[in-house]
């Protein structure tokens, strides 16, 4: 694999910065929690094993731009935050998750980490949108999102499923001004 250098962004709570091959034990200890799972796409698994960690890894490691970034406190990655750019008629957009350890959760680091990777995707893509699309009943999220500057547009009515439960989604999203 070749060598790229590595991103980070410090916050004060937390720093946003490249994953790292040593970053699967802690991927496994935060990933592994029904409740993020619960708040998140199917793609991310559930039960999350050292084999999941270790497949995400590796993609994310290579990937090229790097837009997947761990969420760091005290040198443990607690968390991931990603963007994916859109494409076709979309390619002025891209659409923002993230998760947290359950023990982080209410401390602000969220919140950072989403101001701070909004920022770098509309600053070095050349984007004008990012947006983000929680459960209806994730408030937490909803929050995090609006510290962030994230505008709620709308409900996308019964537009998921998740754990057999047909769910609205939130569609927030910030603009470049």
């Amino acid at each position: 694999m070749a060598y790229y250098a590595t991103m980070r962004l410090p916050l004060g709570v937390c720093d946003v910065r490249s994953w790292r091959r040593g970053d699967a034990a802690a991927l496994v200890a935060h990933a592994n929690n029904r409740k993020i799972w619960l708040n998140l796409r199917d793609r991310f698994p559930h039960p999350f094993t050292a084999r999941d960690a270790r497949t995400f890894l590796r993609s994310v490691l290579v990937e090229r731009p790097e837009t997947n970034f761990a969420i760091d406190v005290d040198g443990a990655a607690v968390g991931g935050i990603a963007f994916r750019i859109q494409s076709d008629v979309e390619r002025v957009g891209a659409e923002l998750g993230y998760w947290l350890g359950e023990p982080y959760w209410g401390r602000g680091i969220a919140t950072a980490a989403v101001r701070a990777v909004t920022e770098r995707a509309l600053a070095t893509h050349g984007l004008t949108r990012v947006f983000a699309l929680p459960f209806a009943h994730n408030r937490a999220s909803a929050r995090v999102l609006e510290k962030a500057g994230f505008a709620l547009e709308g409900v996308l009515r019964a537009s998921a499923i998740k754990d057999g439960r047909v769910l609205d989604q939130l569609l927030y999203a910030r603009i470049r001004t």
